[in-house]
């Protein structure tokens, strides 16, 4: 299992900064998600390395799909883009989680 690292903290963090654009989401929004004290990406971080701690990466990728599933369905918004999305089962994250789950079985 690869460990928190400087570098993995600063990848994570532009994925983050990337995924929360395109979901059309803000900081505040993982904020309330994940529970944080606050909506500075240090906070947030935090929270997704005690995770991470816990569960590995397989568990942090996890969590952030729930996250985005909890998006998809408080929003009718995201539920009509969901829809043109419908040949693809998989969000993005959930390939991400198939992948490490993939690698880890291998």
């Amino acid at each position: 299992m690869s460990g928190w690292t400087p570098e993995f903290e600063a990848d994570l963090t532009l994925l983050l900064k990337d995924w929360l654009k395109q979901q059309g989401r803000t900081q505040a929004d993982l904020r309330r998600n994940l529970r944080a004290v606050s909506t500075r990406m240090p906070a947030l971080l935090e929270v997704l390395e005690r995770e991470h701690k816990l569960h590995g990466l397989a568990g942090l990728a996890d969590r952030l799909c729930s996250v985005e599933a909890e998006w998809h369905g408080q929003s009718s918004e995201s539920r009509a883009s969901l829809a043109s999305a419908d040949d693809d089962p998989f969000g993005q994250l959930d390939l991400l989680l198939q992948e490490i789950r993939d690698d880890c079985s291998d």
